[in-house]
């Protein structure tokens, strides 16, 4: 047992997650690992963004092949015990806790570390330092290469090694990683992994794909599979909405007074798409908000503030009008590829595009970009309204705050102003061809709101589909409809919501206390393509309406 052979560490990290009162079991994965042992394609590389389960993956590769500790407490009962037909998985005993593991995760430094050199020679020493206490037969020297050393092990003793790393590109974010020192780290995983006999299974993780840092051949024998188009592994990377409703039944037993909903779940941390096509939540942000009994962003504050800045800034002139859409809940075509991902110029909207999936920041499914949730909602509002460079989107991301107050005081003719002020910026988006273009103005000029409101679009409310439904966080806040025509007129929009019973969505179940006690406005606005104006109308309503 040491620093990397055989290390108690990931038995111990595997432990934790195995005793949290929100474990999901993901254990199905070793099935699909153990075929490959000692095959030719046992090279895996798993991509995803951070957060979605990777190091958890990797500590149970580790505790379950690892001679470490005897894992059996922690594999009991879960999907690794049967096999895809519910029976007694025979490969379950075969291989638990029967093989050398070295497990590496590249996210470390040593102490003080300013240079290439002390990053690997940490990984190359702690490794043959490993060796020698576990060989005591070989003299094994720390300044012998690794893979040498290890080649000896498998010629004289036949012992192989499965070889588990965790966030393979970390380095690359490095200060002291220059594009020199870059390919010196590929010559050693090549020289460490490829072709070598004693390699049993390589299982490596990492955000971003091994052809962003590797044109050649150096790395090619890794089979990589990403998050959008790979179906192999999806299901083990986030949790599928059956596996957040066993959660959520969790923390209904284990919370005194329960305050988040589960549709409230899925509004936060649901919207991304496997490659199969399924819907998955954001698996550390689900955990946190049930373990805390409170919705926040828990992903996207682990980044920097001005994470997706940091992707559009080169060309925001080609997404800025896409920006507005999305923020509507549009989609927006784009083409995903491993060029845009590996390239990482970011100049082309569908490189800008594939890098932020890539990074978890957009979704993307049949052909279309998305935000995924609110909680990266919340960081697309920060960014319109904190970025002048974004222009007119800026300025009216702005004014809605002014918005906001405005439709509150039933100050129509403010409305009105603003809506103008927007029309005649100069942008494709205001020629207002469909209600989709209308309706991506209104929810930038309403952008602020999303501070004070569950801001719903084409919710089923009443007897139909209304526009916008403003939810107040906030009890005894004033609510909201919001009904938009084209060539038409706002008290037409109004009377829609009445005659749909629109408001019946603020009215709590039968024997509850009504959800909202503040005031319901009905906001009716229109626009006219042929004198190019704005009108808007507000009327009180109540849940009869």
């Amino acid at each position: 047992m040491g620093m990397f052979l055989n290390n108690l560490n990931c038995f111990e990290d595997y432990r934790e997650t195995v005793s949290d009162t929100y474990f999901v079991d993901k254990s199905a994965l070793l099935r699909e690992l153990i075929p490959a042992l000692e095959k030719k394609n046992r090279y895996f590389c798993i991509t995803r963004p951070r957060r979605f389960g990777k190091s958890v993956m990797a500590n149970m590769v580790g505790a379950f092949f690892g001679k470490a500790a005897d894992s059996s407490g922690l594999f009991e009962g879960l999907q690794i015990t049967k096999d895809k037909e519910g029976n007694e998985n025979p490969d379950y005993d075969k291989h638990l806790n029967q093989h050398n593991v070295i497990f590496i995760d590249f996210s470390e430094v040593p102490r003080e570390c300013t240079d290439y050199k002390q990053y690997i020679d940490r990984i190359q020493n702690g490794i043959n330092d490993d060796l020698a206490q576990a060989y005591p037969d070989f003299e094994i020297h720390t300044e012998d290469a690794v893979w040498d050393v290890m080649s000896d092990i498998f010629q004289k003793t036949g012992h192989k090694f499965i070889f588990v790393m965790d966030e393979w590109d970390a380095l690359f974010h490095m200060p002291f990683i220059t594009e020199e020192t870059g390919r010196k780290y590929l010559l050693f995983l090549k020289s460490l992994l490829k072709g070598k006999v004693y390699v049993e299974l390589a299982y490596m993780t990492g955000v971003l794909p091994i052809a962003k840092y590797s044109g050649g051949s150096e790395l090619n024998m890794f089979l990589e599979y990403d998050m959008v188009t790979k179906k192999k592994f999806s299901e083990y990377f986030g949790f599928l909405e059956n596996e957040v409703d066993r959660l959520y039944e969790i923390y209904q037993q284990e919370t005194v007074t329960p305050g988040i909903t589960r549709e409230a779940l899925r509004l936060w941390y649901d919207g991304y798409y496997t490659a199969k096509g399924k819907r998955i939540y954001n698996p550390r942000s689900v955990i946190c908000a049930l373990s805390d009994d409170e919705l926040a962003n828990y992903w996207t504050s682990s980044g920097p503030y001005d994470e997706i800045f940091y992707y559009i800034r080169s060309n925001i002139e080609a997404v800025r009008d896409d920006l507005v859409f999305m923020i509507a809940g549009e989609g927006i075509k784009a083409e995903i590829q491993n060029y845009a991902v590996s390239s990482m110029k970011m100049n082309t909207k569908d490189e800008i595009y594939s890098a932020m999936v890539v990074y978890g920041l957009l979704t993307y499914t049949d052909g279309r970009v998305y935000i995924p949730n609110k909680e990266i909602m919340g960081q697309f509002k920060n960014l319109l309204m904190s970025k002048e460079s974004l222009g007119y989107v800026y300025n009216l991301a702005r004014e809605s705050e002014k918005m906001v107050e405005a439709t509150l005081a039933g100050d129509t003719q403010s409305m009105t102003d603003i809506l103008k002020y927007a029309h005649d910026t100069e942008s494709p988006i205001f020629s207002y061809s469909s209600e989709i273009e209308l309706s991506a103005i209104v929810n930038l000029v309403y952008l602020s709101a999303r501070d004070e409101y569950r801001m719903e679009r084409e919710d089923k409310a009443g007897e139909g589909f209304v526009d916008f439904i403003f939810y107040p966080e906030r009890r005894g806040a004033d609510a909201f409809i919001l009904e938009l025509k084209v060539d038409s007129t706002p008290e037409e929009a109004i009377q829609q919501i009445k005659k749909k019973k629109y408001a019946l969505r603020f009215q709590g179940k039968l024997g509850e206390r009504p959800k909202y006690t503040g005031r319901i406005l009905a906001v009716g606005i229109s626009y006219n393509k042929k004198t190019k104006e704005h009108f808007c109308k507000i009327e009180e309503l109540s849940v009869l309406n």
